[in-house]
């Protein structure tokens, strides 16, 4: 599934179906360069979920935790980190395994730690266009 994205308002039709994911997978990986969105796109994302906290990107404490009814939603920023071990280190396997969602941007360098079952979200920014591809 591709998306076209030029404002705040495109991306709705991309939450939406984002949300119908949440169903059968609880991982979400998100590709992009440095300013794609990102991190935008996790925040509309939680928003439509319905969590009222603050929704930041998680740079520097790696991780942030939203409550998601009886659940947790971890949103997890994995560019700081330098080694599968430091992800180890973080608990990154608890998290992934908790059942909970957990979002997950610059997933790359730690594929072998991520389950095979998430869904992939590439997010690319051509001159202001954000063009959003979703697989699983």
């Amino acid at each position: 599934m591709a998306f076209k994205v030029k404002d705040l308002d495109d991306l709705e039709i991309v939450v939406k179906e984002l949300l119908q994911y949440t169903e059968k997978y609880t991982i979400f990986c998100f590709f992009g360069e440095v300013g794609a969105g990102k991190t935008t796109l996790i925040t509309q994302f939680c928003k439509a979920l319905g969590i009222d906290d603050k929704v930041s990107s998680p740079t520097y404490s790696i991780v942030q935790e939203y409550k998601y009814g009886n659940q947790k939603i971890f949103h997890i920023d994995l560019y700081r980190l330098n080694s599968e071990e430091e992800a180890v280190d973080i608990g990154l396997e608890d998290y992934l395994y908790s059942n909970n969602i957990c979002l997950i941007e610059w997933p790359n360098d730690f594929l072998n730690l991520i389950p095979k079952k998430f869904v992939k979200i590439e997010i690319e920014n051509m001159d202001g266009v954000r063009n959003i591809s979703i697989e699983v």
